[in-house]
């Protein structure tokens, strides 16, 4: 550990490149603080036609700023804070993203729960969600014209529990996402094995019931994703470590589940959990992460029916894959290795949608969250 430590200051310089410029990516790293060297949100330059890294540097300081979500214009960033206040909440910060890639903060609101995991934006940047996984509820806000986050308005308490007796003896929501015409917000609970649907408010950003979809008994769900056209969706359940695949009908936002599939090679004996799920930005490759297997899975998409074809796993070269992102431009998947404290590099083979590794990387403490940022 004390010769990781030593070396970390010394592989932020041999991934320097400069800063962003145009033509780039600028990419930003959510962190946990709380394992003592992480110091909040970072940054670095990404050059999107060689897939390396400029030099790491602080972007705010913050506490376990686990989950982030940038503003459409690419001018705001929103970060939740992954504590217990005084009160049991947690907290959701707005930051104005600076040229220089810093963050300055505009406001902080409570997170309407506690123990905040997942935000997200709707696709006007309008309306701003949060999943709260410690207090098992969800809250909405209004985005202001400067980035500036309301009070929450709307906090909805999720309740039930599922079959696990430790894990799903409560409600635990685990993230929170829009559909692609904003008209509907999708909460997957990893307690009470359920996907609760919101209709949104496109006036004020309220949250309104709108019905659920019930997961197989301990599945665990935890992150969901949206091909682009929005006419199918894919679950990553954590606990059984399967990817579902949804219909999906746009009118009333009901979902129908059409497979599951694991999210492990054939014949792989189970192992850990999984964590995040990624449509690709051409919508005919879906991605999930392995904690345990320390692997990306690679799923080709039927584009007619939205069904998943297994293609391949691919090793992060690190440890405890939390969060990863597909670059806008399609080509590159960054996978963070939290335990491994790096964030690896893969070209995608956009023909067939497999991962190569890029022999690229950047130490970055505890990343649990990857954002991109396009430098205009």
């Amino acid at each position: 550990m004390t010769i990781r430590l030593l070396l970390l200051p010394l592989f932020a310089l041999i991934c320097s490149y400069g800063p962003a410029t145009a033509g780039q990516s600028r990419v930003y790293f959510g962190t946990y603080t709380k394992e003592g060297e992480s110091q909040g949100i970072y940054h670095a330059a990404f050059d999107d036609s060689t897939g390396k890294f400029g030099q790491l540097a602080l972007a705010a300081e913050m506490k376990n700023p686990s989950f982030l979500a940038v503003a459409p214009s690419g001018k705001t960033l929103y970060a939740v804070s992954e504590v217990a206040g005084a009160n049991g909440e947690g907290e959701v910060s707005a930051f104005r993203i600076l040229e220089s890639g810093s963050l300055e903060l505009i406001n902080t609101v409570r997170a309407g729960g506690g123990g905040p995991c997942h935000v997200s934006l709707s696709p006007d940047g309008k309306t701003l969600a949060v999943a709260n996984y410690g207090g098992g509820s969800v809250a909405s806000y209004r985005v202001a014209d400067d980035g500036a986050l309301s009070e929450p308005v709307t906090v909805i308490q999720h309740v039930g529990s599922s079959v696990h007796p430790t894990r799903q003896k409560g409600p635990h929501a685990h993230s929170i996402n829009f559909s692609p015409d904003g008209r509907f917000a999708y909460a997957a609970d990893l307690g009470t094995d359920r996907i609760y649907r919101y209709a949104v408010d496109p006036a004020t950003g309220a949250l309104i019931a709108s019905g659920e979809t019930v997961i197989a008994p301990a599945s665990g769900p935890r992150h969901f994703a949206f091909r682009p056209d929005g006419a199918f969706a894919y679950l990553i359940n954590e606990m059984t470590l399967m990817m579902t695949a949804f219909r999906v009908d746009k009118a009333s936002g009901e979902l129908t589940e059409l497979q599951s599939l694991s999210t492990l090679p054939p014949g792989t004996e189970k192992v850990g959990s999984t964590a995040e799920v990624v449509v690709h930005p051409k919508g005919r490759f879906v991605y999930g992460s392995n904690r345990g297997h320390d692997s990306i899975v690679a799923y080709g998409i039927n584009e007619a029916s939205g069904e998943l074809s297994y293609l391949a796993n691919e090793p992060i070269r690190g440890k405890v894959p939390r969060n990863f992102a597909v670059s806008p431009s399609g080509k590159w998947l960054l996978a963070a290795g939290q335990q491994s404290r790096s964030v690896t590099v893969f070209a995608i083979d956009e023909a067939t949608g497999k991962l190569t590794f890029a022999d690229s990387e950047i130490a970055v403490w505890s990343p649990v969250c990857i954002r991109f940022v396009p430098v205009k």
